[in-house]
């Protein structure tokens, strides 16, 4: 690991001056999970690196009238044992226990998880399937965006140079609505998954057909993926085994995975059908059961 200098400004003013005044050459740092690994193995070499650390209001999790915030220093731990978030959205809490080992949570946040891209990760999807957003700060305001939209490749998002991820924001679920969030490890827990596949769907007030569904899947291709064609499959239609059926069939066209050693490409596209009927079988049934 090369030589740094370690800056830990109290604000985002000192930060995005710092962000100014360095550069390329700059990094941001939360949790460092993986940063630190990148510097290790010499595919990031900067010469400063900013800590969010010491920067106040970046760790809540909060409730509004507009639903849920996180902010971009929580931890996975924090967001899994949280209590409001039990009650409100239980699919956050179901998808950060499934992230690596308890000490990996106590360190990773949410923010660092995704400005770090990785199309492994596990959040992402359910964030996709629970429609939130990143709120973006630069020194010139604000921006938000939806989770889908920030991944544009491998290891690569829509930030623009001197932006920070400050807060995901997570809308309240509608009414009629269940969540649900399926993975398959190949190995061990601190694995990624071969595949992962989370869904909110929401039934009419009669509780018959379909009136919303959101899908997304991990692990299947270089960024995280929303199966808007397998939502299309469902949208407006009594929910059926077939429908589900014909729901992964359309999953398993969207997607576009890797040989590795975690399974074939072939493999994996089967997997995307299987695990999204999985997530919708369940998904329905929560929201069948609610009262």
């Amino acid at each position: 690991m090369n030589d740094f200098h370690y800056h830990t400004p109290h604000s985002l003013a000192e930060a995005f001056a710092l962000l100014r005044d360095f550069g390329d050459d700059i990094r941001i740092i939360a949790g460092g999970t993986a940063l630190v690994l990148f510097m290790k193995q010499r595919l990031a070499q900067p010469g400063h690196l900013l800590s969010l650390q010491k920067i106040p209001g970046m760790d809540g999790i909060a409730a509004t009238r507009s639903g849920i915030q996180l902010g971009a220093m929580c931890t996975h731990r924090k967001v899994e044992t949280s209590p409001l978030l039990g009650e409100t959205v239980p699919l956050l809490c179901e998808t950060y226990r499934h992230v690596a080992t308890v000490r990996i949570r106590n360190m990773a946040t949410v923010g660092g998880g995704l400005v770090h891209a990785d199309p492994n990760l596990d959040p992402p999807p359910s964030l996709i399937a629970l429609d939130a957003q990143v709120v973006l700060a630069s020194a010139s305001g604000q921006r938000t965006l939806p989770v889908e939209e920030l991944f544009l490749d491998y290891y690569e998002t829509a930030m623009q140079p001197g932006e920070i991820l400050t807060q995901v924001l997570v809308p309240p679920l509608p009414p009629n609505s269940g969540t649900a969030y399926f993975k398959f490890l190949p190995r061990t827990a601190d694995d990624y998954a071969t595949v992962s596949a989370a869904v909110r769907l929401t039934l009419g007030e009669d509780g018959g057909a379909c009136e919303d569904v959101r899908i997304g899947l991990g692990s299947l291709g270089t960024t995280p993926i929303r199966a808007r064609q397998a939502e299309a499959v469902l949208k407006g239609q009594r929910i059926t085994p077939e429908l589900m059926h014909r729901a992964g069939e359309a999953a398993q066209g969207e997607v576009d995975p890797l040989d590795d050693f975690r399974g074939s490409a072939d493999y994996k596209r089967q997997m995307a059908g299987v695990f999204t009927r999985r997530a919708l079988e369940r998904a329905l049934q929560q929201a069948q059961d609610r009262p």
